[in-house]
C-alpha cells in the first residue's frame, strides 16, 4: 500500500490519539494549571502531528527529516511534562498518554533513520 497522505502514516494517526488523550488528561487538572502545565502539554502534543504533517508536505527529504526531528523534540518535551504532571498530581491517570508518547518516539526515530541517507 502506498501512502497517499501524511494521514496514512501510523505515527501521525497515533499522535492524533495522543493529542486526544492529553486533552482528556489536562481537562482533569486543577484550574490553576490552565495557563501552566495544561497549556504546555497541549501545545507539545499538538506539535507532534502538526510537524509530521508539515514535514510530509515539504518538497525535499531533508526538510521532512528536519520536521520529524522537531516532532521528536516535542515528544520528548511532552514526555517530560507527563513526568512532572505525574509527580505533582499522582491521582491522574497518565498510562495511555505516557505509553503513546514512548511508542511515537520510537516510530519517529525509525522513520528518521529510514529517511536519512546512509553514509
Amino acid at each position: 500500500m502506498s501512502l497517499q497522505s501524511y494521514k496514512d502514516l501510523t505515527v501521525w494517526q497515533k499522535s492524533i490519539d495522543l493529542v486526544k488523550s492529553v486533552y482528556a488528561l489536562t481537562g482533569k487538572l486543577p484550574k490553576s494549571e490552565q495557563f501552566g502545565l495544561s497549556s504546555q502539554m497541549r501545545r507539545a502534543a499538538i506539535s507532534i502531528p502538526s510537524n509530521i504533517a508539515e514535514g510530509y508536505s515539504r518538497k525535499g527529504r531533508g526538510e521532512y527529516v528536519q520536521f520529524l526531528h522537531i516532532a521528536a523534540g516535542s515528544a520528548a518535551e511532552l514526555e517530560t511534562q507527563l513526568i512532572i504532571c505525574s509527580d505533582l498530581y499522582p491521582n491522574t491517570k497518565q498510562y495511555i498518554p505516557a505509553t503513546l508518547v514512548v511508542e511515537i518516539q520510537k516510530m519517529l526515530y525509525v522513520l528518521i533513520s529510514k529517511l536519512n541517507p546512509k553514509p
